[in-house]
């Protein structure tokens, strides 16, 4: 993690995700010329040798052993992991409210925003859809569902949820806690933290006691965030319900085309563009000066950021269906393909956050944080490669997505033409994702 002085304050880093990124010791030129080859070229080559579809969503993976999945399916590992997660929400409940409101001397905060928001990531990665399993809101929903329906004379019919609902809910949700992390005045204040967690888990159990516990499945804003990140798992489900290792890709083109899918990605793409933003001097400058005051200037950078990221996908998906012709679900048809780019973002801002403030969170919980300051994993030169090498995999990761379901969806001849755009779209995040880097 390269942390500006300027921005050395712990509270600024948790409120950050990771300090600012200037004079990183990498050649722009070479980090762009690399880049665009690296895009171009996989582009001409998957124009050239894959014509057909070769993804075949949850249809495919190796069965793992029956005996495995018994125990990954048997009532006691499904409770053994609501209650992990429960007692880990209790203990946060319990640091927020107990500890001194300090991040040097209270876990809570790295807890909420190193531990839990960039922790899901490679537990996603890695095991799949965790949060499903973990989530204590579930848990306390079926804490106080049971005794209600053992009361009521009659059976209890969970009101159905709106299928335009889709993940609007979840989209809206990750809003609020990327504006919480970024935008709010006091971020790490414990105040802050509980009250945006009372708020939170008031309001999804009111909303699961009205549409049934289905409602975290597409409302819960980190239920939705693992799972989109799962999708690159190599750890999946079958339609069959069966246990599998996979390719990732097969898993990514699963990925359902729900209404807000678009909204949840580009809501993940923009506010990490933002934080990349956010420790330009000349953004600081803004804040500093702005008439409206800071919070509401930021709440507005943190606005535009995803509106731009959403704008260019939308004019994207428009100009694909004018070269391309027709095609059911223009905006959701390649909506999956941004999902490897925000993983690539996500890795290059955080990385270096979660192996340096991770360990130190977890020894000041044990009470054990009596070592020094954390120092970063890698050099600075190692640390700028990795960012931009994160960035353009997943660029190319996200091309590859894209051109499998370009080959599904259109014909031949217009198979190559009708991504065009979506490569003109992959060039430009990428420039601007490692513009920010190296700003």
């Amino acid at each position: 993690m390269v942390l500006d002085p300027a921005v050395g304050d712990p509270l600024t880093v948790l409120a950050h995700g990771i300090g600012s990124q200037h004079d990183l010791p990498i050649s722009p030129f070479y980090a762009f010329a690399g880049a665009f080859t690296a895009l171009f070229v996989s582009f001409l080559a998957l124009g050239l040798l894959w014509s057909s579809s070769r993804f075949r969503g949850d249809r495919s993976g190796l069965a793992l052993p029956a005996g495995l999945q018994r125990v990954a399916d048997a009532p006691p590992t499904r409770g053994a992991l609501r209650a992990l997660g429960l007692a880990a929400y209790l203990a946060l409940l319990a640091s927020l409210l107990l500890a001194p409101d300090d991040p040097d001397r209270n876990p809570g905060p790295g807890a909420v925003y190193v531990l839990f928001w960039v922790g899901l990531i490679p537990a996603s990665l890695l095991l799949g859809p965790v949060w499903r399993l973990l989530n204590p809101l579930r848990t306390l929903h079926r804490l106080l569902h049971s005794p209600l329906r053992r009361l009521r004379p009659a059976p209890h019919r969970p009101a159905p949820l709106p299928a335009r609902l889709g993940q609007w809910p979840a989209a809206a949700g990750l809003f609020g806690f990327t504006w919480l992390e970024l935008a709010a005045p006091d971020p790490a204040s414990t105040t802050t933290l509980l009250i945006a967690l009372a708020a939170y888990t008031s309001a999804h159990l009111a909303l699961a006691a009205r549409f049934g516990e289905r409602w975290f499945d597409d409302g819960d804003a980190f239920e939705a965030y693992s799972a989109l990140l799962a999708r690159l798992s190599p750890l999946g489900r079958r339609s069959d319900g069966r246990l599998v290792l996979r390719n990732p890709f097969h898993g990514l083109d699963a990925t359902p085309e729900r209404p807000g899918l678009v909204a949840t990605v580009c809501v993940l793409l923009g506010s990490t563009a933002y934080d990349g933003f956010s420790d330009h001097p000349a953004w600081i400058d803004t804040l500093q000066t702005s008439p409206l005051g800071r919070t509401p200037t930021a709440t507005l950078g943190l606005i535009a950021s995803i509106a731009l990221v959403a704008t260019l996908y939308c004019l994207c998906a428009a100009a694909t269906r004018l070269v391309s012709g027709p095609h059911p679900g223009p905006l959701t048809a390649f909506a999956h393909s941004l999902v490897p780019i925000a993983l690539g973002y996500l890795t290059a801002h955080y990385f270096s956050l979660l192996v340096t403030e991770g360990p130190r969170t977890v020894s000041m919980a044990l009470g054990t944080d009596n070592g020094p300051d954390p120092l970063p994993p890698l050099g600075s030169a190692a640390l700028a490669a990795l960012q931009v090498v994160a960035v353009v995999t997943g660029h190319v990761l996200g091309v590859v997505a894209a051109h499998d379901r370009a080959v599904r969806l259109f014909p031949p001849h217009r198979a190559v033409t009708g991504q065009l755009p979506m490569l003109a779209l992959m060039v430009t995040y990428t420039l601007g994702g490692i513009g920010l880097l190296l700003n």
